[in-house]
């Protein structure tokens, strides 16, 4: 069924770019702009040489009126085009978040007053709802609020909090308990329990994180800013100190003139990570508009940034690892029996058989003979049960069975029949495999077996060995035995693998991983994950999961989909290139910004530093300008990267030092050369 995805907001989506021009206007009040204080301080430079402009309109020449007032001007752009960034990768969060109030109502509901479907009931707002009431939402009714089905089971459509088209199952018991406001049960009748107060449901709280601007900054944001700082209070000094430097050179000289505050203030604008910081608050709201993208919600910044430290992932292996459902791949029949025959036994007792196997059973028959299944008339079905383990058929007096081989194995000599000698041979080969041997039996007689087969997911070896390119170890945990996980963990190229696992022993190997210095990631859907999920570093829960599982995981995957985590760790590790990529571009940038503004700015009273004017400069007011100017636009053309983000490249640490170091490194140190030259002739020749 086709997949209704949320809407995407592109960088440039003009009701977006509208608002976040108002915004980037807004933040100038200096109560927000001192969230960035490198900003802060170029604003602060804008304040100051705008009232020199003012001044000097009365007592400085044109011309230098002129240049105090265009470098005024540009110092105020660099700030807007700062505030735009971060107002406009906080625009796409809102918008989204907007859509998703659309699905927050307040609706009737029908709480019971016991644990039964005659209960008496009385109708209440869904706001008054408080954990542990009991709510009967019927055919066609929306589901109130957040929390498990206990009794009943329904078919529910979850489109307006997933995007997902197809309606899934919610039923009581298992892993696939709970629900979520605002959903709409499409047919049958549940019993639910509230598990959330008002104002605090999963909605909620996807609202809350998808809009960006009220996310907490990471560790690594915040080593990075207080890094940014530390530079900005250096420039910051080095700066004070050239005045009174070049003031005693000019008096000891008798030459030139001391640098002038509007020369120090764009000298120190120039000199500062402008860059890097007026786009950092963009570059991890953008990162989790990504997982948006994704139909992931993270529940904390946190977990997105430790998705780029993870090195050791832990995964189930149905539905991640494989499709979830064994196929039938080959019928193995025993000693003196044929192919043949096995595979009409396999076919009448499969035909009623609706599980994913028994299906995949007839299409193997219809693959193998090129006819389509036909059941004859007058056929009685045996359904599986728990206690004989066997389904099938019987068809003219004639019983087909199958099953797990120890209960045909004890079946057919009750019946008077014997075990071919050849059968345990076959059954331990399919299972050192990593199959699952069905066995298949005419009366008393057994035919052979099935070989139901665990299939990989498509590609995803590739994406294992992409992820042991860049140091990331791969575990599997099954509840198979040692023999099964050990043929499946070979053929889908994972590290390790844990087999029999239980509830504890996921934790322990967490635990322990950890104690071993690891940042670990897993996934889960039960209640039984719920404490290896609090355990984890970065703990992703399906959607249709538990509500155990969704409260102890920091992210939610609204498709359910195991196989995201891959994803998740591939967005972790492109929020933290793109900062590194930037960062290396800034610092690039500012060194080859030294070689236009430091000469311009003390050339009067040094004159040995024309050395330095390799581009060739005109004026030193058009090299400041230039300068300027350069700082303030390269902040827009680098907002699209910010936002898309740099493509994660599977590879090992020093080869992606290395890559950003040629990419960024030496972009970020020709661009200003090219830059800031081409501007000089312009300004030169209007100025």
């Amino acid at each position: 069924m086709a997949r209704k995805r949320y809407p995407r907001f592109g960088a440039l989506e003009p009701g977006l770019v509208h608002e976040a021009l108002v915004g980037s206007v807004l933040k100038l009040d200096p109560r927000r702009q001192i969230e960035n204080p490198v900003m802060l301080a170029v604003e602060i430079g804008g304040i100051v040489t705008t009232a020199g402009f003012f001044v000097g309109l009365s007592t400085a020449t044109g011309e230098q009126s002129l240049f105090t007032g265009l470098v005024s001007l540009w110092l105020w752009l660099t700030v807007l085009f700062s505030n735009f960034a971060e107002s406009l990768s906080e625009g796409r969060g809102k918008a989204r978040a907007a859509s998703l109030r659309q699905s927050r109502t307040s609706v009737p509901a029908r709480r019971l007053a016991r644990e039964a479907f005659d209960a008496p009931a009385n109708e209440v707002a869904s706001s008054d709802l408080r954990p542990g009431d009991l709510v009967l939402v019927k055919e066609s009714e929306i589901i109130p609020g957040d929390g498990e089905v206990i009794r009943g089971a329904a078919l529910v459509n979850e489109a307006a909090i997933t995007g997902e088209s197809a309606p899934v199952v919610r039923e009581a018991g298992g892993d696939r308990s709970a629900v979520t406001g605002g959903t709409t049960v499409l047919a049958n009748e549940i019993i639910v329990r509230v598990t959330t107060e008002p104002g605090r449901t999963f909605l909620d709280r996807m609202i809350a994180m998808v809009e960006g601007a009220e996310r907490r900054k990471t560790p690594n944001e915040v080593a990075l800013e207080i890094l940014l700082l530390a530079l900005t209070a250096v420039f910051l000094a080095v700066v004070g100190n050239i005045y009174p430097v070049s003031a005693y050179s000019a008096s000891f000289t008798g030459s030139g003139a001391p640098a002038s505050l509007t020369v120090l203030v764009a000298l120190f604008v120039c000199l500062a990570p402008t860059t890097i910081a007026a786009l950092l608050p963009a570059i991890g709201i953008a990162g989790m508009d990504r997982l948006f993208q994704r139909n992931i919600v993270a529940l904390s910044g946190r977990a997105i940034e430790a998705a780029g430290d993870v090195n050791v992932l832990l995964l189930d292996k149905t539905g991640t690892i494989t499709l979830g459902n064994r196929q039938a791949a080959e019928f193995v029949p025993v000693e003196g029996q044929s192919r043949d025959e096995l595979m009409q036994a396999s076919l009448l007792s499969s035909y009623a058989d609706e599980t994913p196997e028994g299906r995949s059973i007839l299409a193997l028959v219809r693959e193998k003979t090129g006819v389509a299944p036909a059941c004859p008339p007058g056929a009685r079905f045996i359904p599986f049960s728990a206690a004989t383990r066997v389904s099938g058929a019987e068809c003219d007096g004639t019983s087909y069975l199958k099953g797990a081989a120890d209960a045909i194995t004890r079946l057919v000599p009750e019946r008077g029949g014997a075990v071919p000698p050849d059968l345990a041979t076959k059954v331990n080969g399919i299972a050192s495999a990593g199959g699952t041997p069905l066995v298949v039996a005419r009366d008393r007689t057994i035919l052979g077996v099935i070989f139901l087969k665990d299939i990989l997911k498509t590609g995803i070896r590739e994406r294992f060995a992409d992820l042991r390119r860049i140091g990331i170890r791969t575990v599997m945990i099954t509840g198979d035995n040692p023999l099964t996980a050990a043929a499946i963990a070979a053929e889908a190229g994972v590290d390790d693998y844990l087999a029999e696992a239980k509830p504890d022993d996921k934790l322990r190997l967490i635990r322990e991983t950890q104690d071993e210095g690891y940042m670990v990631a897993m996934t889960g859907d039960g209640t039984n994950d719920a404490p290896a999920l609090a355990q984890a570093d970065v703990a992703v829960a399906m959607n249709n999961g538990t509500q155990p599982a969704r409260e102890a995981a920091n992210i939610i995957d609204l498709d359910s989909d195991p196989t995201k985590l891959l994803d998740i760790v591939e967005i972790g590790k492109e929020i933290l290139m793109t900062r590194g990529a930037l960062t290396t571009f800034s610092i690039a940038n500012d060194i080859a910004k030294y070689f236009a503004i430091i000469p311009a700015a003390l050339v009067g009273i040094y004159p040995q530093l024309a050395i330095l004017n390799i581009m060739d400069l005109a004026t030193p007011q058009s090299a400041i300008l230039s300068a300027v100017i350069f700082n303030a636009l390269v902040i827009p053309l680098l907002i699209p990267i910010a936002l898309a983000g740099v493509r994660f490249k599977p590879m090992p640490a020093s080869r992606l030092f290395a890559y950003n170091l040629v990419i960024f490194g030496l972009g970020g140190l020709v661009a200003p050369f090219i830059g800031i030259k081409a501007l000089d002739l312009l300004i030169a020749g209007v100025l």
